[in-house]
């Protein structure tokens, strides 16, 4: 009977949970809402809208090749909650991967945050979309949002440089909670971007360098670029690592393949969700971009943590020795033997394996291969610190190489 009674009053609308809860309380003393945007740069009481006599004065900055423009520049402690921002980035693939976002927290040198604009709020290539997850948002793939808490304790900083070809407009609002003083257990939010041309085949792709200290994996989106070597293959048998806390030869958390990390399976389409989605699948041309955010299954560290993924993919063994043929960079790795009555998994490394990949008496009729790809990754964390001990951003000569002739000409925007 009990249980009835929740039921009815959930479907009621009248069941009070702890979000509710949360919603309805007062603020404290000296909590108070502030939204930053050109209209209002400071963020100051009372100073919004004040450079037209009221009027719509100065919606947006025009940031000129080579500068910069701070976005966000406060002091005291808080938590910034949200940013919306648009402009010429929404219609421009260069600059959606040219231009920089970088953030600093109390007064720290090095950024905890240095990623291509595009890329940072969660799609790669210099692609827009239309998606919606629990971190980022673009309803219609011509804006961009967050809604990441962002902690500070002494003053937050935030710079956009423009290293594109051509000026870039900045409509933004950034919203964020000033606060008497933050929480002991609360951490400072980073992101880290990183671009390999093309991966060493057998050596994973890393996601997350090795960062030190106390924190939690957020995840990340990830872009591949596939090389045509392996055309008519599938890509994604690579399998996601975190190393955790010491973990040197093989990691805590391992997954059983690409799509499966991201939450689908036998393939990869295009889909959007909460947690987990793929906003590019072009198996055509093998272009993805897909990503994994790890909100309701935390990923916590307490001394160090690594993330990669494996370069590996499947095909028909008789495809795969066609591509060996014509020079394909490749590993055969495993098999899938389906000539008995039930199908056996053969591993190709193992020494034990008594079969050859190239012997006419192979029995597998699918194979897993390392294979070679041009992959970039954001990756998404919080640190018990505000500077972290990862390498610095890419140039833009790598950030934007191959993107106009592999991608933009077949099926962007124009």
């Amino acid at each position: 009977m009990k249980i009835k009674v929740v039921f009815m009053l959930l479907c009621c609308g009248l069941f009070v949970n702890s979000t509710a809860q949360e919603l309805a309380k007062a603020p404290q003393s000296k909590t108070h809402t502030r939204w930053i945007s050109p209209e209002n740069p400071t963020g100051e009481r009372g100073k919004g809208g004040m450079t037209n006599k009221g009027a719509k004065g100065n919606a947006f900055y025009i940031v000129p090749p080579g500068q910069k423009q701070v976005i966000l520049d406060v002091k005291g402690a808080g938590i910034i909650n949200r940013m919306w921002m648009s402009g010429t980035i929404g219609i421009n693939e260069e600059q959606r991967r040219a231009v920089r976002i970088d953030m600093f927290w109390d007064g720290a040198k090095k950024p905890a945050v240095s990623v291509p604009i595009g890329d940072f709020f969660g799609i790669g290539h210099g692609m827009i979309a239309k998606y919606d997850n629990e971190l980022f948002s673009s309803p219609e793939a011509r804006s961009f949002n967050f809604t990441i808490p962002m902690p500070y304790r002494k003053s937050a900083y935030i710079i956009i440089t423009n290293e594109s070809s051509k000026e870039v407009w900045i409509w933004y609002d950034i919203n964020y909670t000033e606060l008497e003083k933050l929480p002991d257990d609360l951490m400072y939010f980073h992101a880290y971007w990183n671009r390999e041309l093309k991966t060493k085949t057998g050596k994973d792709y890393v996601i997350l360098p090795e960062v030190i200290g106390t924190g939690r994996y957020l995840g990340a989106n990830i872009s591949v670029i596939g090389d045509s070597a392996y055309r008519g293959s599938w890509f994604g048998e690579g399998e996601v690592k975190i190393y955790l806390d010491g973990d040197r030869g093989n990691p805590t958390l391992v997954g059983t393949g690409t799509e499966d990390y991201i939450g689908s399976g036998w393939g990869q389409g295009e889909y959007a969700s909460r947690y987990f989605g793929s906003l590019l699948a072009d198996r055509d041309n093998d272009i993805y971009a897909f990503y994994r955010y790890h909100i309701v299954d935390p990923v916590y560290f307490h001394l160090d943590c690594r993330v990669t993924i494996q370069q590996m993919g499947n095909n028909s063994r008789d495809a795969i020795l066609k591509m060996m043929e014509k020079g394909a960079d490749l590993i055969p790795v495993g098999f899938l033997d389906q000539t008995g009555p039930v199908s056996k998994q053969g591993r190709l490394l193992d020494e034990q394996t008594k079969f050859k990949f190239t012997a006419s008496d192979f029995p597998g009729t699918n194979a897993n291969f390392y294979r070679s790809d041009d992959v970039s990754a954001t990756a998404y964390f919080y640190l018990d610190k505000p500077e972290n001990n990862l390498p610095e951003l890419p140039p833009v000569d790598i950030r934007l190489k191959y993107l106009k002739e592999l991608v933009w000409t077949k099926y962007s925007k124009k």
